[in-house]
Formats: C-alpha cells, sequence, structure tokens
C-alpha cells in the first residue's frame, strides 16, 4: 500500500513534475483518502470512471430536476478521483487513461444536452460541447507528438466548464432569467481558450 509520500511523488511524475501545494495538495490529500476506501471495498478505478459516465447521463435525465445537480456534482468527483485510485492501486494503464479520456468527452456531450433540456438553444449547445472537444482533442494531439510539457492553462478548463454548468443549472431552479445570455458568454471564453490551445501547439510545433 502506497503512502501519502510515495502517491504524491508518482502523481507529480504522472502530470510532468507538477507541484504539489495549495489547491492540488488539498485534492490529493482527499484522492487519498478515497483511493484507501477504494482499495478497501476493492472498487477499481474504471469502475469509478464509468460510474462517472453514469451519473452525467443521468444529469441530462433529470436536467429539470434538483437530481441533476446531485448528479453533476457526483459526476465530476468519480471523475476527479478515477485516476489517483488508479495511482493508489497501481492500476495506471494506457487503456484506462484511453477510457478516461473519451468518457470525459461523452460525458460532456451529456452535461451540454442537459442545458438544452432545459432551453437552451441546440445550436448553442452543440458549439459549446464543440469548441471544449477541439481543445481537448489539440491537447491530445500534442501529447501523441510527444510534446510534455503541461501547456497552457486556459479559463475554460473542464472544472471550469462543469462549474459553469452547475450554475446554469442552478439559475433553471430559481428560475433566474438570461441562462442562454450566460451560455452565449461562456461559448466566448471557450473560444478564446481553444485559441490559446492553438497558440501554444503552434510554438511547440514549429
Amino acid at each position: 500500500m502506497l503512502t501519502k509520500e510515495e502517491f504524491n511523488h508518482r502523481w507529480s511524475s504522472l502530470h510532468n513534475d507538477a507541484p504539489i501545494k495549495g489547491i492540488v495538495a488539498g485534492w490529493l490529500k482527499i484522492s487519498y483518502r478515497f483511493g484507501l476506501i477504494s482499495t478497501l471495498l476493492r472498487i477499481s478505478p474504471n469502475v469509478l470512471t464509468i460510474l462517472g459516465l453514469v451519473s452525467a447521463a443521468m444529469t441530462a435525465l433529470t436536467a429539470t430536476s434538483w437530481w441533476a445537480i446531485f448528479f453533476l456534482v457526483f459526476s465530476l468527483f468519480c471523475d476527479g478521483i478515477d485516476g489517483s485510485v488508479a495511482i493508489f492501486q497501481n492500476r495506471e494503464s494506457a487503456w484506462g487513461a484511453t477510457l478516461d479520456s473519451v468518457v470525459d468527452r461523452i460525458s460532456e456531450a451529456f452535461w451540454l444536452y442537459a442545458l438544452y433540456v432545459i432551453g437552451v438553444p441546440a445550436w448553442l449547445a452543440i458549439t459549446l460541447w464543440s469548441v471544449a472537444a477541439f481543445q481537448e482533442y489539440a491537447r491530445a494531439k500534442l501529447g501523441s507528438l510527444n510534446i510534455k510539457q503541461l501547456g497552457v492553462v486556459t479559463p475554460a478548463e473542464r472544472p471550469v466548464r462543469a462549474s459553469f454548468l452547475f450554475i446554469t443549472l442552478i439559475m433553471y431552479q430559481l428560475s433566474i432569467p438570461g441562462i442562454v445570455f450566460v451560455c452565449i458568454g461562456f461559448l466566448a471564453i471557450q473560444i478564446v481558450s481553444f485559441i490559446l490551445v492553438v497558440r501554444f501547439a503552434r510554438s511547440q510545433l514549429r
């Protein structure tokens, strides 16, 4: 069984020697504990990945109720700890990483379908998903070309995209107007984020 120090070291090495401090350090403490719990309960990281996908689907299916917010948070939680559980259990694999990446894209499709369910125009929900997918594809392509640097951190990373959906679902439940305008504003932020990733890719591939 990994000690906290061994766990942190392995996590850092898998994330291009990222420093463990601040929010990251706090999150890894939580991940370590749930890694221990998952190991005792014999829950594999891939099971957590699939649970995250199912929860994302439930977010879409319950979009008009308060349950959608619960399922969104649970989906994010599973997505956040599956990789850490894999480290804790010494079960990191290329298959697990691929499954996690594919599930992330499908989960975000469910999240944005939830926007459509609560009244956001289909073209806007589809465009939001597409721009996010383009950004993540560009990053994945850089990885396949052996670009190992962390790259640019954009204003619309996946946790921010999830937070945006969380806000819109709260607005819907509280009957706060302006959801479509919020979506348009966030689309602008996503486009800027995509441009930043493309500029970073260009600087690395010249």
